[in-house]
């Protein structure tokens, strides 16, 4: 059981340290690279900080024990977002996201007892 619970809690962390130092990124540094690719996105530079508020939002609501599944619920929609814009541009990398909602998911999933009835997986054994 405290196997699953730090697997949980590390699948948690990762995909959660990414989406906080690009949203960190989106709003205070702005590096020349997000500024090519929102370019390559068409999408204006006046909504990058906007868009980096938006997933720090979502980011610290998964963060939050009491509100993790409505979190975690924020960024699938958000990551959502970064796929459809990956695969409208044919940019190759538009799995990343995907994978990183997954990988959120199951850490939520390991780590939160209050999902185990809403998706019962059997047991292998």
């Amino acid at each position: 059981m405290k196997k699953k619970l730090w697997t949980g809690r590390i699948l948690s962390a990762l995909p959660a340290l990414l989406l906080l130092t690009s949203g960190i990124n989106l709003i205070f540094i702005q590096t020349p690279d997000v500024r090519t690719q929102f370019a390559r996105f068409s999408f204006p530079e006046n909504l990058i900080p906007v868009i980096g508020i938006v997933e720090l939002v979502c980011v610290v609501t998964y963060l939050i024990p009491r509100t993790a599944v409505l979190g975690a619920i924020l960024v699938t929609a958000y990551l959502g977002g970064a796929v459809a814009t990956h695969v409208r541009v044919n940019d190759p990398v538009w799995p990343a996201p995907a994978l990183v909602a997954v990988m959120m998911w199951l850490g939520l999933y390991l780590r939160e007892e209050r999902l185990k009835p809403l998706v019962p997986l059997r047991d292998l054994r």
